[in-house]
């Protein structure tokens, strides 16, 4: 991922305009040709990394605003919004997103407002509702591409500090609660928190943990406990600077980068990313190497995107068995399978849960000729009692086909050879001859023929 193309003239135009320069004086002042900077801007050439760092020597900024900026979330978030069923009769191109993101990026930021304005309203009947703070949410974390680079070195060099005292992360932790904080961790039986797995009594100065944790839910418990203190400062000044219109929003946000700085301390960034590329990102022995869970392991992936030390650009979702989506990060993926609220029921995420605990891989081919290699497995969370409703999710990590290769669960697949043809839900999806469709494409008539059957229940006409 280090030689991947950075398109991203709109930021560059916006940064000239904000500058009050003309392309002739910005070009002279990075010493390279006008019509060079046209292409640039016009994303007609990618900006390379001599260039990326002149530009942040010369005009002080912070080169992930490049990224970070881009209208309507980049050329991928418009594509999924474009996947919407009321444009499946317009079949809009990669190439025509890229030359409206080029030549009208206002246009595509102000689309992608009204779309998620309108969405969110549709869902929960006004706007202003739940699904409102979740998008903002969401839009927040995908602005930093999931990866927040000052709270990962935090919690690295904080990691490394608690190595040197004990080998034991855990009591590690405990121990700098106890001295440097005067906090101490309380395992407390079932009976006495019957509905909480964590509570932090300032009172008692105490960390209460529930019994029903396992080891790497303790670990992170006591993890996330330290980050409220420690990682305060860093977590505040992120969580301002999101500008977000809503309290809960906010709690959110703040609930999510001190996450964010729990699971980074438990696998911190360079020793984590060395293990998952000498294994193969072998999930198993991750989590048996850094003591954590399934799912901490499987979100950690999608953070690897630090600047010079990349990770392989994952995805990840978890669904029930209803299809209901609890969480989605598309990390630096791009995925329209983490943004799509309707999903295939040939993707056989949802057949991890006829096999709880195992690992289901499967190699998967969209529409558009996209590959993604998956991986999925059924969760459960921690704090059930014997009688009481068990909840069960399957997480779902997938990375594009194309870049899988080096994952050990790809051996022996052939990566450019036959894939599960799927979609985005029926209504997103044309494919002709499914025997799984459950319904026509939105935008195509649907064509009743008395004296045929075929093997698809539905037959639909073209564009």
């Amino acid at each position: 991922m280090a030689d991947r193309k950075l398109l991203a003239g709109h930021a560059v135009r916006r940064l000239r305009r904000r500058e009050g320069l003309t392309q002739a004086a910005m070009a002279e002042m990075l010493a390279i040709s006008p019509s060079y900077l046209n292409l640039v801007e016009k994303n007609q050439r990618p900006l390379s990394a001599a260039l990326l760092v002149k530009l942040a020597e010369t005009f002080d900024f912070d080169p992930r605003a490049l990224a970070a900026g881009e209208p309507g979330g980049g050329a991928a978030a418009i594509r999924r919004r474009l996947a919407d069923p009321m444009f499946a009769d317009l079949e809009i191109d990669r190439n025509e997103v890229e030359e409206w993101l080029a030549g009208a990026p206002g246009g595509a930021e102000a689309f992608a407002r009204v779309f998620d304005r309108l969405g969110q309203g549709s869902a929960t009947g006004e706007t202003g509702g739940p699904s409102d703070v979740i998008a903002e949410l969401r839009k927040e974390i995908e602005r930093w591409r999931g990866h927040y680079a000052d709270l990962d070195a935090a919690a690295e060099a904080m990691a490394d500090e608690l190595r040197m005292g004990a080998g034991d992360l855990y009591g590690a932790i405990a121990e700098r609660l106890r001295v440097k904080h005067q906090l101490t961790i309380r395992v407390l039986p079932v009976d006495v928190m019957p509905d909480l797995l964590r509570r932090t009594d300032l009172h008692a100065r105490q960390l209460q943990v529930s019994e029903m944790l396992d080891a790497a839910s303790r670990t992170f418990a006591a993890a996330y406990q330290l980050g409220q203190i420690e990682a305060r400062s860093m977590v505040e000044a992120l969580v301002q600077g999101a500008g977000f219109t809503d309290r809960a929003g906010e709690r959110l946000y703040r609930r999510y980068l001190t996450s964010y700085f729990a699971a980074a301390v438990m696998m911190p960034y360079a020793r984590f990313l060395r293990a998952c590329e000498a294994t193969g990102y072998d999930l198993e022995l991750l989590q048996r190497r850094f003591g954590a869970g399934f799912e901490q392991v499987a979100h950690r992936l999608t953070t690897l995107q630090r600047v010079g030390a990349r990770g392989l650009p994952f995805f990840m979702v978890r669904v029930d068995r209803a299809g209901q989506v609890s969480k989605r990060f598309s990390g630096a993926s791009g995925s329209p399978l983490v943004e799509s609220d309707r999903r295939c029921p040939l993707w056989r995420v949802h057949s991890a849960f006829d096999r709880p605990g195992d690992l289901v891989v499967q190699l998967v081919a969209l529409e558009d000729g996209a590959r993604w290699l998956t991986l999925s497995r059924t969760v459960t969370p921690q704090g059930r009692r014997y009688g009481a409703v068990q909840a069960e999710f399957a997480v779902g990590l997938g990375v594009a086909g194309d870049v899988a290769g080096s994952l050990a669960v790809a051996r022996g697949i052939d990566l450019k050879g036959e894939a599960t043809p799927i979609g985005l839900g029926c209504r997103a999806c044309a494919r002709p001859s499914c025997p799984q469709r459950s319904a026509a494409p939105a935008g195509r008539a649907l064509l009743v023929n008395e004296r045929e059957r075929g093997v698809s229940p539905f037959t639909f006409g073209g564009d």
